[in-house]
């Protein structure tokens, strides 16, 4: 069996997803760590190595929901879209909602954040290029309560191709982005949001910009990292696996608004491959996980 999992921010809580390639089943397991409540989810009737996961609840009645979602062009050039739903309040099954064919795309690696109650994603313009061309990007907000993708929200920036681009969200109240030009490596960039909702976004302006060379090693690539941030004492923490030595290891990188501070060694990380550390703010939540109707 495979394990992959999926954090989730809002509730907070996690799901892990049990996966076996060969009969293309799997389970899911949601769990409260502060509460130390598990719930056991019945699995979607389909399956697909590149499926994401996200985590909200609707505003008004907190009623609590798992999105599924594949936005994949396989080996053929073919359009894979997939859109599930799952109500932990409601039901014992899957969704499907047909139809879902959006005009953007997630990087590889997606980069998102949950802040009340719905997920932020990295997007990019879903379009043909020609060489050296790179798509609009921006973010899109998952709405719990409607079920559906809003409107395209602004970035504080443009990225191209290879540049890191990472959300974390500020106690649950404001999305925070990381921004690093792979092209011209210079300082890392942060911003948080002075106001956040599923059809409009506002930046602060910037947070924090902290030169990388005295790090001497890490690669901000998006393919590595995730952070989280103390607004009042202006602390950013970078998790990262360092993998020019073998075997690779778990680094968390502390940075301040007066430069880099200190390095801390996480320890060998444990997984050797294609797999890299995942921090988030946590914000303890006695809510109940809902018992299956």
């Amino acid at each position: 069996m495979q394990m992959l999992s999926t954090y989730l921010e809002s509730f907070p809580a996690a799901v892990y997803s049990y996966a076996s390639p060969k009969t293309k089943t799997h389970l899911g397991l949601f769990w409260n760590p502060y509460l130390g409540q598990t719930r056991w989810i019945e699995p979607s009737n389909s399956y697909h190595k590149c499926e994401k996961y996200a985590f909200g609840y609707e505003k008004e009645k907190r009623k609590h929901k798992i999105l599924r979602l594949v936005n994949e062009v396989d080996g053929s050039g073919n359009q894979i879209c997939e859109f599930e739903m799952y109500s932990l309040n409601l039901s014992r099954s899957w969704k499907v909602t047909d139809g879902f064919a959006p005009d953007w795309c997630m990087p590889l690696i997606q980069s998102s954040s949950s802040v009340k109650g719905n997920t932020y994603w990295y997007v990019q313009e879903k379009r043909p290029l020609g060489r050296g061309q790179t798509p609009p990007n921006f973010l899109v907000c998952f709405d719990f309560t409607t079920e559906r993708f809003g409107p395209r929200l602004p970035l504080p920036f443009h990225s191209f191709f290879f540049d890191t681009v990472i959300l974390s969200s500020v106690r649950e109240e404001q999305l925070a982005v990381l921004y690093w030009d792979f092209r011209v490596p210079g300082p890392v960039k942060i911003w948080i949001t002075n106001k956040v909702e599923p059809n409009a976004v506002s930046w602060n302006n910037l947070f924090l910009a902290v030169d990388t060379i005295p790090l001497s090693g890490p690669s901000f690539h998006s393919f590595y990292g995730s952070f989280f941030v103390d607004e009042e004492t202006k602390i950013v923490v970078f998790v990262i696996k360092e993998s020019h030595n073998y075997p690779s290891r778990n680094v968390a990188y502390i940075i301040g608004s007066k430069g880099y501070l200190k390095k801390v060694d996480l320890g060998e990380s444990r997984n050797q491959g294609f797999g890299y550390p995942f921090v988030c703010s946590y914000v303890p939540s006695s809510v109940q996980i809902p018992n299956t109707p």
